[in-house]
Order: structure tokens, then C-alpha cells, then sequence
């Protein structure tokens, strides 16, 4: 017996799900690809950038979790191989000994310039897709996080 009343009414949107999955894992190894020359991969690649476009270049470690939505454990993995690399560093809290923070390095916002510069010269795997394309797939994803009770910014 099929696990819904009627096995067709579905499939549309399992196709729509399937491919969907199927291109961000291709897109996820295109970038990671194009991310490897700095020993970055996409994730630690939005860390530094969410790092780069703070005003002091720095981020408490839960509130990295919070805005990248991952979960503590992600957030300690990601820091200790920027750290590693040289493109952050932990420093203390200046007011609450019990917050640490991750500080953007030279080298890190450096790196962080360079490995923005080839995404967009690639179009960050997109290229296949017009801008307007683009635009309305945005629209299209942004309902499906909407309904999930994500944070959408217009």
C-alpha cells in the first residue's frame, strides 16, 4: 500500500525536493572546490565574511551560531580551523568574562576579500541562472523558509 492516499498527488513536490538537495550539493562542492586554494569551505567562508562585515570585526561564539543557525559544536569546529589557519582569533569579552569572542584577523579579512573576489567572478556557482532567475528563486525559497519560521530580511 502506498505511504499516501493517492502515490501520484506527490510527486511534484518530492521531484521539487530531490532536485533541490541534488543542487545544493552540487553548488556546495563547486564552491568548496573553488574555496580550497585558502583552506577555507563554505562554512568557514560565511564565518569569516559574517566576521568581515561587523563593525569590530568580531562576534561573540554563541551569536555566530545564532546567525549562521548551526548548532554550538559546528560553531567550536568552524572557529578552531580558522583559528588554526590564522584568519581569527579567540579573544576575551571586554565586559562578560564568560563570553568569548572571535576576532577577524588581517589575514582573515584579507583572505576573506580574495576568495569573495573569485565566488563572484564565478557568480558563486550560479552563472547557469540569469539574475532575474536569481531573483525569483529567491522569492520561491524565501515562502518555504517563511512557513518553517525562518527570518527572512528583504
Amino acid at each position: 500500500e502506498a505511504p499516501w492516499p493517492d502515490p501520484w498527488v506527490a510527486i511534484p513536490a518530492m521531484a521539487a525536493v530531490t532536485t533541490l538537495m541534488r543542487a545544493q550539493q552540487i553548488l556546495m562542492g563547486h564552491l568548496n572546490e573553488l574555496l580550497a586554494p585558502f583552506e577555507l569551505t563554505f562554512a568557514r567562508y560565511e564565518v569569516l565574511m559574517l566576521l568581515y562585515f561587523t563593525a569590530e570585526g568580531s562576534l561573540p561564539l554563541g551569536k555566530i551560531g545564532q546567525r549562521l543557525q548551526v548548532h554550538p559544536t559546528s560553531v567550536t569546529s568552524l572557529i578552531d580551523r580558522l583559528e588554526r589557519d590564522g584568519y581569527v582569533e579567540r579573544v576575551p569579552h571586554p565586559s562578560d568574562r564568560r563570553t568569548t569572542l572571535a576576532r577577524l584577523t588581517v589575514a582573515g579579512r584579507n583572505t576573506a576579500g580574495q576568495a569573495t573576489k573569485i565566488l563572484n567572478e564565478d557568480r558563486f556557482g550560479m552563472a547557469a541562472l540569469s539574475s532575474e532567475s536569481h531573483e525569483e528563486l529567491i522569492l520561491l525559497l524565501d515562502r518555504i523558509r517563511e512557513t518553517g519560521g525562518d527570518s527572512v530580511t528583504p
